[in-house]
């Protein structure tokens, strides 16, 4: 095999999911520009967005990568069954990674917005948030991960090509959408919205 075959290759298997990955970013971005309502309501939340939408990507990107090399190295089987507790073990850590990392980064925007003297919601509110977006997308993220990364190696796909363009586009959509979910749900509860 040639360097042209290994770059064509490549190509093939990668294009579509950055396609994927171009139109979900869009798609996100609309939905981010149709929350300003939202961003009114939670000051610092537009702060917060880049900061868990990274953390999507990082943690869930782990999270494919591992499961990718486990599928190389014959770890793990690419089908989900209840008790391969590896795939369980990594999905459940991908999940509490992003719900502490959110919360973190909720923690931190409030401190350094009110260093700065900036407008900022209530902490509650900014955890609250961090916290309800951070499980929702989540649990779809894990769900998609595994899913894209098992369905592209039973089909001779390299599951290193796909992981981080699936990550990225779920992440952002789903990551603004549920985004949007949580201020919604968490200003209801908190009688504001």
């Amino acid at each position: 095999m040639t360097v042209r075959d290994v770059a064509v290759e490549a190509y093939k298997e990668a294009l579509p999911a950055l396609a994927a990955s171009l139109v979900g970013g869009l798609v996100a971005g609309v939905v981010l520009g149709g929350m300003r309502a939202e961003l009114r309501a939670v000051p610092g939340l537009l702060v917060l967005v880049p900061a868990l939408l990274a953390t999507r990507g990082n943690v869930y990107g782990s999270l494919g990568a591992r499961i990718a090399t486990a599928l190389h190295q014959g770890l793990i089987e690419p089908r989900v069954t209840g008790g391969d507790e590896r795939l369980r073990a990594a999905a459940t850590a991908a999940l509490a990674n992003g719900v502490l990392t959110s919360t973190f980064a909720a923690v931190v925007a409030y401190f350094l917005l009110t260093f700065l003297g900036s407008r900022v919601a209530p902490l509650p509110i900014l955890v609250g948030v961090a916290i309800v977006a951070g499980l929702l997308s989540g649990i779809v993220l894990t769900v998609v991960v595994v899913s894209v990364v098992f369905a592209g190696y039973r089909r001779g796909r390299n599951p290193d090509t796909i992981v981080g363009p699936v990550v990225t586009t779920t992440g952002d959509v789903f990551g603004v959408l549920f985004l949007l979910i949580a201020v919604r749900t968490v200003l209801a509860v908190a009688g504001v919205f």
